[in-house]
């Protein structure tokens, strides 16, 4: 079969790209960067140089496949984060439609469903509202947890201040994932095409208490009593234009720690957590890799 991949060769979509090619299928890969090119082609896949926010050539590159990957690239560039967001996922709409694909993978996230009070999520809210008002298209939004990942952006803070932290709230719960967890959904969902009509999946890896966390992944790198350390929201928001985020961006980021620590950002999971299947990268295994790259 035909698909086409958004999002370069990213943490997801690398892996996702892989798995479809070893399957002996045919993938296109969006990419902005014409120095993807090579790297791109490399893997066997082919490469569309453009932007997503350019529906001419979406259309264009969309147009014979069985199937697409979709995902909004991160910017830091948006003056109204949601709105860049929700925009973006309307293009994605409008080429869908004009291109006649009628199967959709969409990353998504957990939070989603909130319109509002989510940061960035809210913006992704938006996305799945404006596909799943496409007729005669078949689309699931995979909606994947906290990504492990992002706890990178911690690496600073650990080794200059000696703890790691966040505004969502004393010994809370997260809910976390993997990216090449959420690679192996994805490429299951577009392999069997088996969903019709607009469905979610949950992809999750497990879920951790902040202080669990700390303790896991400072056990990992030589710090065993690392501690977590709350936030309040106007300290996180100093530290993050402390180290040089737009305001924009800080501000949903502060937001959607909050909708964390409230508990409304995992309402959704939680009221269909039975029906969730845990995939396999648990917080012990992806602190291996946390401990590589602190030790780089």
């Amino acid at each position: 079969m035909k698909y086409v991949i958004t999002g370069s060769l990213g943490n997801i979509s690398k892996p996702l790209t892989q798995s479809l090619l070893a399957s002996g299928h045919i993938v296109t890969v969006i990419s902005s960067q014409e120095s993807k090119r090579a790297e791109i082609e490399a893997l066997g896949a082919i490469a569309a140089i453009g932007s997503v926010q350019d529906v001419v050539f979406l259309t264009k590159t969309f147009t014979g496949a069985d199937a697409v990957y979709t995902m909004v690239p991160p910017t830091f560039a948006a003056t109204d984060w949601k709105k860049y967001i929700g925009d973006t996922g309307k293009i994605y709409a409008d080429a869908i439609k004009a291109a006649g694909i009628k199967y959709v993978v969409n990353l998504s996230s957990i939070g989603a469903h909130m319109a509002e009070g989510c940061g960035p999520v809210s913006g992704i809210y938006r996305v799945e509202q404006v596909l799943n008002a496409l007729t005669g298209v078949n689309i699931i939004h995979l909606r994947p947890g906290n990504f492990y990942t992002n706890f990178y952006a911690n690496i600073g803070m650990i080794k200059h201040n000696g703890i790691i932290g966040g505004n969502y709230g004393a010994n809370t719960s997260i809910v976390l994932v993997h990216p090449k967890d959420i690679a192996a959904a994805a490429s299951e969902e577009l392999t069997s095409l088996s969903f019709k009509g607009q469905s979610i999946r949950y992809v999750i890896s497990d879920e951790r208490t902040t202080n669990d966390i700390a303790k896991v992944l400072g056990t990992a790198i030589g710090k065993p009593a690392l501690p977590w350390i709350d936030f309040k929201d106007e300290d996180s928001l100093a530290g993050m234009l402390g180290a040089g985020l737009p305001e924009e961006i800080a501000k949903n980021y502060v937001e959607m720690g909050k909708a964390v620590r409230e508990g409304s950002m995992f309402e959704d999971y939680n009221a269909n957590k039975a029906s969730v299947n845990i995939s396999k990268t648990k917080l012990e295994d992806f602190a291996k890799e946390f401990a590589a790259a602190y030790n780089q």
